[in-house]
């Protein structure tokens, strides 16, 4: 018997091109009354980038100050994320946000985010967007989603997103 699909983790990287792979998160859920889980993740900056020339007490606020930028940061990727689905929802008929349960923004190695977020949250596929041409498949197959398809139990469904000239068409983030 083939498991049911009630959680969809979708990681998007936020460019143009992976909206094209949320349609496919989109339908998965229509078909299958299920709920998408949105995950952006934001890779960690080491403090010591900041380090070269500072004092030691403006370098024990570097943490604090950090901080405060990535709350920020998270706020206004959520926010942009709503845009988002308020944008396309003219392309997909019911309201995105009927489908979307959670907008999740970490700080963290993508690979391992996405992992953790869907073993945490249950979800029962990943969806993933992958560039199709050239050297930057191979980069970008390679890393991010070649690793999730091969350290997760979960179904994985990697979309080849459309190249830069059809991506207009499909809206934006």
């Amino acid at each position: 018997m083939i498991p049911e699909i009630k959680k969809i983790l979708y990681a998007t990287d936020l460019t143009r091109n992976s909206t094209y792979a949320f349609y496919y998160a989109r339908n998965l859920a229509r078909k299958h009354d299920a709920k998408i889980i949105i995950l952006h993740c934001i890779e960690s900056i080491s403090p010591s980038i900041y380090s070269e020339g500072l004092t030691e007490d403006v370098f024990k606020l570097i943490p604090r100050i950090m901080e405060r930028e990535k709350e920020q940061d998270a706020a206004e990727i959520k926010k942009l994320l709503l845009q988002f689905c308020q944008n396309i929802e003219s392309q997909i008929g019911p309201p995105c946000v009927d489908f979307v349960s959670e907008i999740i923004v970490k700080e963290g190695n993508p690979v391992e985010e996405i992992l953790n977020t869907a073993d945490t949250n249950e979800c029962d596929v990943i969806v993933l967007g992958t560039h199709g041409k050239g050297w930057l498949k191979h980069t970008f197959l390679g890393g991010v989603a070649s690793s999730v398809l091969g350290r997760t139990r979960k179904p994985v469904f990697i979309i080849p997103l459309p190249s830069e000239k059809s991506s207009t068409e499909i809206g934006a983030l």
